[in-house]
């Protein structure tokens, strides 16, 4: 019993710290990120409008960072 509460209760302090996880940091031109490996990008539809995308990476100390940005809308062809 007192190990599944344990479970529980750890269980509960990680849900905390992603309800309450800082907002993704927002990059401004001229950002300098110290980008070692990309996990993943979120671009929304938005034909050749300007969209916010997501992308979470890693850092070269290996921490996850996830920021957000201003670019095309992946349906934009260029001709």
């Amino acid at each position: 019993m007192k190990r599944l509460n344990l479970i529980w209760i750890a269980g509960l302090a990680l849900s905390a710290q992603w309800a309450y996880a800082d907002e993704p940091k927002s990059y401004q031109y001229g950002d300098k990120l110290d980008i070692a490996k990309v996990v993943s990008m979120e671009v929304p539809a938005g034909g050749c409008e300007i969209v916010q995308a997501r992308m979470i990476y890693v850092d070269s100390k290996g921490e996850t960072h996830e920021t957000t940005y201003l670019r095309q809308g992946p349906d934009c062809i260029d001709h």
